[in-house]
């Protein structure tokens, strides 16, 4: 990675459509579904250090802890803030929130790897031949 400053931020607006809404993962509510809403607190994470990778890198999801705190209707606009909490070497751990105009619906946060992207590309390559191959 190159240098970053110590404060490391972004911001990422969702408008929430029928494609993002619990409907679409087996709920029968129309509002932004919990595993969209994680995956937008990624998508700033992403974004917050994007410009400081090198060519060859790119960061991948470990984990969440998060809270989903309340529900979002489709249609309504959402609003992320990703900020770079801790770095330890490659592992980024970023402090995640979400509002929707009116209350806050996320909470928490998200940890990333920096990893080698050619080296990643690779891994799955590896896992896309047949099993005998993968099992060697």
């Amino acid at each position: 990675m190159r240098p970053f400053p110590d404060e490391v931020h972004a911001s990422h607006a969702h408008e929430v459509t029928a494609q993002d809404s619990a409907q679409r993962w087996g709920n029968d509510v129309p509002v932004l579904a919990t595993p969209v809403l994680l995956w937008l607190g990624e998508i700033t994470a992403m974004r917050a250090v994007e410009r400081y990778l090198e060519e060859d890198e790119m960061t991948v999801g470990v984990s969440h802890d998060s809270r989903h705190l309340a529900p979002t209707p489709v249609g309504r606009t959402v609003v992320l803030q990703a900020a770079l909490r801790e770095r330890r070497g490659g592992t980024l751990v970023f402090d995640v929130h979400g509002h929707d105009g009116v209350e806050e619906v996320l909470r928490g946060t998200h940890t990333r790897a920096v990893v080698d992207r050619g080296r990643f590309l690779a891994r799955i390559a590896w896992k896309e031949q047949p099993a005998a191959a993968c099992d060697a």
